[in-house]
């Protein structure tokens, strides 16, 4: 279809913050001027929105606000750093550099996100440049880990079990490297770059105020959806060969667009989404692609309202077809349909696995992602200690967990000694509720989390455990997931069983996901404490216990028996 006559989006007032992007001479802003002010731990606020593209917010401790104010002290502010990581993939050198800047200027732990990624939390202001000259020194960086442009690329974390799968982590990088911002405003700030004179540096994918919201992209090689692809804006399935000379080989991928799971609690115009899969490419085809799907974005998407501002708006606003014929007409080739796949989960497997050229990889798993020393649990040492004598590399998974991977086999028993030795196996023999769960960091440090999320996680997975035992369930696999706010950081609306912050001790009780990411869960109950959710989860596993098909899910049995019906997806 053509869309010549198509005109872009009416003129609107622009929201306060592409002011800021607009007059930031790309990215700089103030920073300099803010970090170098010794009257206060903060930045300037309109800096707090540049920061982010720098891979940094500003945050404060959010349990000492009260004291802190009958004090008559400003917040206690302190910065997350967020690492670039393409797919997840560090050395042992950089595990162990991170590690020693968590240490140092951090609050002594590291944070495996969602995204692949590591958040650094609790360093103050005058710490922020050597930190990331830190992180630079061992060749990580955090450009556009957030902000309004393409964040950290994920890639499935299967530990290269065949050379497809590192074939695809290099397509990450790609990607990541291609969609990248061009200004030198990082390396000039952080790290002591030359300073611009003039005009800021063009850009000729993001313009001069960059895309109008964040954008999420993610590759995935089916069977398992492990990077939940259906959730990015921008996603690439894929597709690789069964037969003859093709078999095991990357043929191409499924393109899908229009993913993201924000939303904000009583406002219908904003709203969850599962991608659209239009169309195949070729591998040679993916840049242009990518890149081409970002600047649609640009162009059309909505910059006077940051609520509505997401790709998934764009498409779900102008329509699928609208999308395909924009896509099509820029590139100049339509993309033939998709071609056939099929996931059959999108959770980790833990334990180990031997890899297509004989070295093996461990798959631990991270409670909320929480990497640090705690009575009975000192993760931080012991994974110190396993970077100094590991000779392959570690994989962060888009689950909060983490891979110790390739693995010669004669070092596959040092290395369970440690794993021993510090605790760091203990989680493998929990629930498969517990091993699968995922949490937002929320409160204290997160400046939009109503509830508690990560500290809320151990206690209310121990409530779901003794409701499955107690109706015949035990060790049965779910999905659940909690988050502080209705963001959906750790994938909320892609579990079985998810819990939204509404307020503090309160929570939007969201229901029937599918098993594989392909299928949006929906409002079961809304704005209800504790009690009232294990009440209404005790209920529902009784009848799932009584009524349920061999190896039906939870989430597939509700659907079944008409519990969930469409009209509560609002």
């Amino acid at each position: 279809m053509s869309t010549e006559t198509l005109d872009r989006p009416p003129a609107k007032p622009e929201s306060a913050v592409e002011t800021i992007k607009k007059a930031s001479r790309g990215l700089r802003g103030s920073l300099v001027e803010s970090l170098h002010d010794p009257l206060t731990g903060a930045i300037r606020e309109s800096d707090t929105q540049l920061i982010k593209f720098h891979g940094s917010y500003m945050q404060d401790d959010r349990d000492l606000r009260a004291e802190r104010e009958h004090q008559k002290l400003e917040p206690a502010y302190s910065f997350m750093i967020r690492t670039r990581l393409p797919g997840g993939v560090v050395t042992p050198q950089q595990w162990l550099a991170l590690s020693a800047l968590a240490r140092q200027y951090g609050i002594g732990s590291l944070r495996l996100t969602t995204r692949q990624a590591f958040q650094l939390h609790g360093v103050i202001k005058k710490d922020l440049k050597q930190t990331m000259q830190g992180m630079n020194a061992a060749l990580v960086d955090s450009i556009s880990a957030c902000g309004d442009v393409n964040r950290n690329v994920m890639a499935s974390a299967n530990p290269v079990e065949s050379k497809l799968h590192e074939e695809v982590h290099q397509w990450a990088i790609k990607v990541s490297e291609h969609l990248k911002p061009r200004t030198r405003a990082y390396h000039e700030i952080w790290l002591d770059g030359e300073k611009l004179v003039g005009p800021a540096e063009e850009e000729p994918l993001y313009g001069p105020v960059y895309l109008p919201r964040k954008f999420k992209t993610g590759i995935v090689v089916p069977p398992h959806n492990d990077v939940d692809v259906f959730s990015q804006d921008l996603g690439f399935i894929a597709i690789v060969g069964k037969d003859g000379e093709e078999a095991g080989k990357l043929l191409g991928f499924n393109l899908t667009v229009g993913g993201g799971l924000g939303a904000t609690h009583g406002e219908p115009q904003t709203f969850p989404r599962v991608a659209d899969v239009i169309g195949f490419l070729t591998p040679d085809q993916m840049l242009k692609v990518s890149e081409t799907v970002l600047m649609i974005q640009r162009d059309y998407g909505d910059r006077s309202d940051r609520k509505h501002a997401r790709l998934k708006y764009t498409i779900a606003d102008r329509g699928v077809e609208w999308f395909k014929g924009e896509l099509f007409q820029r590139l100049g080739y339509s993309l033939p349909p998709p071609r056939e796949y099929k996931f059959t989960t999108q959770g980790d497997r833990f334990g180990w696995t031997r890899g297509y050229d004989g070295r093996w990889h461990l798959t631990l798993r991270i409670e909320s992602g929480r990497v640090s020393d705690r009575p009975g649990a000192p993760f931080l040492t012991g994974l110190e200690k396993i970077a100094a004598i590991h000779q392959g590399d570690f994989r962060l998974t888009a689950n909060q967990n983490l891979i110790i991977a390739n693995v010669p086999p004669e070092e596959c028993m040092n290395i369970d000694k440690l794993v021993a030795d510090y605790g760091l196996g203990k989680a493998l023999f929990t629930s498969p509720v517990r091993r699968d769960a995922l949490a937002c960091v929320a409160l204290p440090t997160c400046a939009l989390a109503m509830a508690e999320a990560e500290r809320y996680l151990p206690g209310f997975v121990d409530r779901v455990d003794e409701l499955l035992i107690r109706n015949g369930l035990k060790d049965i696999p779910l999905t659940v997931r909690i988050t502080g706010c209705p963001n959906g950081c750790a994938r909320p609306y892609l579990a079985e069983i998810a819990l939204i912050g509404r307020a503090p001790g309160r929570y939007t009780l969201r229901l029937g996901a599918d098993a594989v990411g392909s299928r949006l869960n929906v409002i079961y109950r809304d704005n209800i404490d504790e009690a009232s959710i294990v009440a209404v989860l005790d209920e529902l596993f009784g009848r799932y216990a009584r009524a349920r098909k061999t190896d039906e899910r939870f989430g597939d049995f509700l659907w079944r028996v008409n519990e969930l019906k469409p009209e509560m997806r609002a």
